[in-house]
């Protein structure tokens, strides 16, 4: 297949590169909520969601951003190769979206209300892209942890595609699938976009300004 894959299908367990048994080395502090870690354990009664929307810059600074969440963390989710590096994933060959981790309060944010900041903040009718970022690794996806999860992804996906579809826009291409493993990307993409780390960084991704249902609040 050579040094990238197909870009716009995502590799099988027996085409993707074998990775590494060693996890990536975490911060233990967050870059902008300083007082509290990336990485579990978490305090008793949060939740996790995980989610892929295209550059994971971008998206994990909308989420630190939410009212109602405690810490958040980027990573590769969604694929075979385990504990893979950065410049794997970006070959197209090890099968992983560029995800986030967002751990939230349930008593301030439901899973819904996570669900509707994922909607409304990336494109997600694009297939194996997000702007001008191509290939699997941008893809669209929401990885669910539960039976709860996956239903409410489902309900939210087809209030937000009816609420696309009166707007004139075309088919959500979002993967919803069950989450195996979240792996921790390097250090240096760990809020990324941070004063301070990269407070003029770049990252392309952007809603398509149709507003998510407030139906799926709850």
């Amino acid at each position: 297949m050579g040094l990238f894959g197909n870009r716009n299908r995502v590799v099988g367990p027996d085409e993707a590169l074998p990775g590494r048994s060693t996890p990536m080395p975490v911060p233990e502090r967050h870059a902008v909520l300083t007082d509290r870690p990336i990485a579990p354990p978490f305090p008793e009664g949060l939740e996790t969601a995980v989610v892929a929307m295209g550059c994971f810059w971008g998206a994990e600074r909308t989420f630190w951003r939410t009212e109602g969440v405690y810490t958040t963390a980027v990573g590769y989710a969604g694929g075979s190769t385990p504990n893979p590096l950065y410049e794997e994933t970006c070959t197209g060959l090890t099968g992983h979206a560029e995800s986030v981790l967002v751990v939230f309060d349930p008593a301030v944010l439901s899973y819904a209300q996570v669900l509707r900041v994922f909607w409304e903040n990336h494109d997600p009718t694009q297939g194996m892209r997000q702007g001008n970022d191509v290939g699997t690794e941008y893809r669209s996806a929401i990885f669910h942890q539960d039976e709860q999860q996956r239903e409410t992804a489902e309900r939210t996906r087809e209030q937000y595609q009816r609420a696309l579809t009166d707007a004139g826009r075309g088919t959500i291409t979002t993967e919803i699938a069950p989450l195996q493993q979240f792996y921790y990307a390097e250090g240096y993409h760990q809020q990324y976009l941070s004063e301070a780390k990269n407070p003029n960084g770049y990252c392309g991704i952007g809603g398509t300004g149709v507003s998510c249902p407030v139906g799926v609040l709850g």
